[in-house]
């Protein structure tokens, strides 16, 4: 018989806790449901293996587009329209370079390619970061707080920008050709996987981890995180804020710039427009990842990249209104998207 003086444990909540600490990662989960749900959907076993890596490059390019477009409105609560203007500015400067280094294209080294594409990527970043700073200053800091003007002033810019594309490289479509060592494709279990699409996932996932270990492993993005929190806090605790905003702002653009690169060489050809052209994923993306979420963007690229590719496969015509459905659905489940920001305690 038990004394009544015996202790009493409290009930353990460690699993509830637990499952608390899990359910944010729920949607990662769409991934692979998304990937054996196409396995099942396209019974040739290559034929979907090709498609699988297709939607994982194509996601990984919108995503290092998408991660720029998100960390400005989720972060700054800034719509820049402009952005699209970054990509088409990224994809010329990085044509431009490639172009310049055309002896180290044309060789059939994948080093001397890689570091020709190294140099054309970070040409790039240089000048769309530059862009991004002299945008802020100029169109977007008079208009802090007031998002009506803010889709007037940046779809203004971006027009700015386009036509100074034409004044600089001409109206004309430019085709281009990867880099030697990059082109064709490598045959794994019967699927003819393209090289510079397996790249392309790399270079994303890189991109991925370097992100998210700056946000969540630095003092300069727990500064970020805590800013958008309370920004006065961070001012009294000494930091200059906006400084710290501006150098998003130029981080967002320059990201912009590095996906227009990675985006030209998938589509082998560029035009002044091409960036509006991939705006509309590019916002499907964002908003269903949930506003200044790294891995909600993440997340929600694979996700549009795989739909489309699979589903441009089985229905053509229901590619893009496939990612619409995709949004559609995802905020019907969670409104303020998959992964929405964290905010700090």
């Amino acid at each position: 018989m038990m004394s009544d003086n015996a202790p009493v444990h409290a009930p353990t909540l460690v699993r509830p806790n637990l499952l608390a600490r899990m359910e944010p990662w729920v949607p990662a989960l769409l991934v692979p449901v998304l990937v054996v749900m196409g396995f099942l959907a396209i019974p040739n076993t290559p034929s979907w293996l090709t498609l699988t890596v297709n939607g994982l490059a194509m996601g990984m390019m919108i995503f290092v587009i998408a991660s720029g477009m998100t960390l400005v409105f989720g972060l700054m609560d800034v719509i820049n329209f402009g952005h699209g203007a970054f990509i088409s500015f990224g994809a010329f400067v990085g044509v431009s370079v490639l172009l310049a280094l055309g002896g180290l294209t044309a060789s059939p080294s994948l080093a001397l390619n890689l570091v020709a594409l190294m140099a054309a990527v970070i040409g790039a970043m240089l000048v769309t970061g530059g862009l991004g700073w002299a945008f802020e200053r100029v169109i977007v800091r008079p208009v802090y707080g007031a998002h009506l003007k803010q889709i007037l002033v940046t779809m203004g810019g971006l027009i700015v920008a386009e036509q100074l594309i034409y004044v600089i490289w001409g109206p004309h479509e430019v085709f281009i050709l990867r880099p030697e060592a990059l082109k064709g494709a490598v045959t794994f279990a019967g699927a003819a996987l393209e090289k510079y699409r397996l790249v392309a996932v790399g270079f994303g996932l890189v991109v991925f981890l370097a992100m998210r270990w700056v946000l969540q492993g630095t003092k300069i993005g727990l500064i970020v995180r805590a800013g958008v929190e309370n920004r006065e806090m961070v001012q009294a605790l000494g930091y200059r804020i906006q400084l710290v905003f501006i150098g998003v702002f130029v981080a967002g653009s320059a990201l912009a710039g590095l996906g227009g690169v990675m985006w030209a060489l998938y589509q082998e050809l560029i035009t002044a427009h091409m960036g509006n052209e991939i705006m509309i994923l590019v916002f499907i993306v964002v908003i269903i990842g949930g506003l200044g979420s790294v891995e909600g963007a993440f997340i929600g690229a694979l996700l549009v990249g795989l739909l489309q590719n699979y589903t441009a496969y089985l229905e053509p015509k229901l590619a893009l209104v496939s990612n619409i459905a995709l949004m559609v659905a995802i905020l019907m489940w969670r409104p303020q998207g998959m992964m929405p920001v964290i905010k700090v305690k």
